[in-house]
């Protein structure tokens, strides 16, 4: 088995409080907000000096939209045709998996690329960065224990 279901999509906007005002007039409720950096993200991104603020919200029934405003380095427009993990727009899928050395070499062989390196955050999971076709980002996690 690889994929037990999606964790939750990551949306790259401008302008965050507009961006979770929308989402809370649909209905979805704000978990939290935190800004995101250090080597832990770099490393999982690839991307150096990384600071993001994020904005988790949910669905009634628990499905997560993580809302990113890239502060470093700075969103970009969406014309590259390989896009970066700081894109805006939907910038990655994430989706839980068992076994993510198995998953990522499978993957790779579906042209899939490691973006930077699959990191231990906190003991807790496994996670990396990956392109698929198109420039599709998702990334994988896996719960350690």
């Amino acid at each position: 088995m690889t994929v037990k279901r999606i964790d939750n999509v990551d949306i790259n906007v401008e302008d965050l409080d507009a961006a979770v005002d929308f989402f809370t007039e649909l209905g979805m409720k704000l978990e939290g907000r935190m800004p995101i950096e250090g080597s832990f993200a770099e490393r999982i991104t690839g991307l150096k000096g990384l600071r993001t603020e994020i904005a988790m919200m949910r669905t009634p029934d628990g499905s997560g939209l993580e809302l990113t405003k890239w502060n470093s380095p700075a969103g970009i427009s969406a014309e590259p045709k390989v896009p970066s993990p700081n894109t805006l727009g939907i910038g990655r899928i994430m989706f839980a998996v068992e076994d993510i050395d198995d998953v990522v070499a499978r993957l790779r062989t579906k042209g899939g690329e490691l973006m930077g390196e699959i990191v231990n955050y906190e003991n807790v999971h496994r996670l990396c960065y990956m392109r698929g076709p198109e420039g599709i980002i998702i990334a994988l996690a896996e719960k350690i224990g």
